[in-house]
């Protein structure tokens, strides 16, 4: 089984509009958006850890088959975010894919790539790439869950377990969506226009 964890529990502290996750983006709300992309690729559950903004978040998401978990730590970064997810999964999971919600433009068809690479490979890490950049989403196998579960801000988080294995990441090469995050109201603008045509 393959879960993505999707991290939606960020303060938006770039974004001056509010909680950028909760903006429309063609229509829908960010958060909505990578949800349903989710939904449509290859995972086999989809985890939405909320922090920031929880209820709002839940409410947008009520119609979803989701399982959405809290976490009470959000305020101290991404890495207690990406743990909390990896702690509910750890258990059954042959592998966990990690999707950032203000990485917006990522599609199923992304998605699918990084796990089609990793059923081929059996990698440790598998990530998105585009031109040689690392991106998201990024798959991490099973054999990497206590290193994740013992990640911390201050020593790079993710980072670090990704400069550790470095040696043996597969690289899936994608396109510029898989790179490109909101941080504030130029890069929402921006994306409305990549994604909405607009």
């Amino acid at each position: 089984m393959i879960p993505i964890i999707i991290l939606a529990a960020g303060m938006s502290t770039r974004y001056s509009g509010g909680n950028k996750l909760l903006e429309k983006l063609c229509g829908k709300t960010v958060i909505q958006r990578v949800v349903e992309e989710a939904l449509k690729s290859k995972v086999d559950e989809v985890i939405v850890v909320t922090g920031f903004d929880a209820e709002r978040v839940r409410e947008v998401l009520k119609e979803y088959n989701v399982k959405i978990v809290y976490n009470e730590n959000y305020a101290k970064g991404m890495s207690t975010s990406v743990k909390r997810g990896v702690e509910v999964v750890k258990d059954y999971a042959e592998a966990v894919v990690i999707h950032p919600a203000d990485v917006a433009l990522i599609s199923s068809s992304d998605i699918d790539a990084v796990i089609d690479r990793y059923r081929e490979t059996r990698a440790p890490i598998v990530v998105a790439s585009y031109m040689g950049r690392h991106g998201h989403p990024i798959l991490f196998d099973r054999t990497l869950f206590p290193e994740i579960l013992s990640i911390r801000e201050e020593t790079l988080g993710l980072k670090a377990v990704k400069w550790k294995y470095r040696s043996r990441i597969i690289a899936v090469e994608r396109g510029l969506q898989v790179l490109y995050d909101i941080d504030d109201v130029s890069d929402m603008a921006r994306a409305r226009r990549m994604l909405c045509k607009i």
